[in-house]
């Protein structure tokens, strides 16, 4: 899909968690499209490849490592980012963790380490951002998940976590909408060439029953999902605010998800 060129020149974007996957993929979009980005991740070399990569569209680039669970973490990266490039029009948390594991064999720091990632990580985000937020006009896009809403086999901790991130999109949306802040969330559906995909479907073999069982008989990219963000970063979506927006090509539809074949292959690739 091709939106019109220079769509979001003169805005600032920030992107947690925008070095890999779908969130470069939409932190890309934005760049190309004309907004200064500036990109957070835990890994140094992957900031220093991301903002590489984005820099190819010529726009202002910034990148900082920085881990979403560490507050004052991202209060002093959300500071020289605002410092560089000024006040934010896009807000992107898109930070994530997860594994399978079936309840009964995940310890509570596994189960700690994806809610501290998911849920901690994005409030504290939009926290730290919150005083850099352009007033009125901002767009907060949150990454959530189609386990927020469906119960998947080995997925307890994460459908805990991205719960939290639709209700915590839903809450912000009504307390800062007055200011003029918007705050939604995409849930993306299994995307090729994905960590996540890559973990929750770790043979070919089972990415290939997914697209065979998604409505569209398909999985989807990151392009897609970044074209729902150019949306709800746009004047398009100026009276969007609160929505969870699916972009899964009607995976919802279809229930929930057994992972126990994709745990079961994990298992035996590890010879237990």
């Amino acid at each position: 899909m091709t939106f019109v060129q220079g769509l979001l020149k003169g805005k600032v974007a920030f992107v947690a968690g925008g070095t890999s996957g779908i969130n470069l993929a939409i932190a890309d979009a934005l760049a190309q499209y004309g907004a200064s980005v500036c990109v957070m991740s835990r890994d140094p070399a992957k900031v220093d490849t991301a903002t590489a990569h984005l820099a190819r569209h010529g726009g202002e680039v910034r990148g900082y490592p920085g881990d979403v669970r560490d507050f004052g973490a991202v209060e002093r990266v959300v500071g020289s980012a605002t410092d560089a490039l000024g006040a934010f029009d896009i807000v992107v948390s898109g930070a994530a963790g997860n594994f399978i594991c079936p309840a009964n064999k995940l310890s509570p720091n596994g189960f700690r380490v994806v809610v501290d990632i998911d849920l901690i990580g994005t409030f504290h985000v939009l926290r730290a951002a919150y005083g850099s937020l352009r007033r009125p006009g901002a767009s907060i896009i949150n990454i959530s998940a189609p386990q927020s809403t469906e119960a998947f086999w080995g997925q307890a901790h994460v459908s805990a976590a991205k719960a939290g991130v639709d209700m915590l999109t839903r809450s912000l949306a009504v307390e800062w909408g007055h200011e003029g802040i918007r705050v939604n969330a995409i849930v993306p559906g299994p995307i090729e060439g994905t960590e996540g995909v890559e973990r929750l479907a770790p043979t070919p073999e089972i990415r290939e029953a997914w697209g065979k069982a998604n409505p569209m008989r398909r999985t989807g990219t990151g392009a897609e999902v970044a074209n729902v963000a150019l949306f709800l970063s746009s004047e398009a979506a100026s009276y969007v605010n609160g929505a969870i927006i699916y972009c899964d090509g009607g995976q919802v539809l279809g229930g929930a998800r057994d992972y126990r074949e994709s745990w079961e292959a994990l298992q035996a690739a590890k010879g237990g």
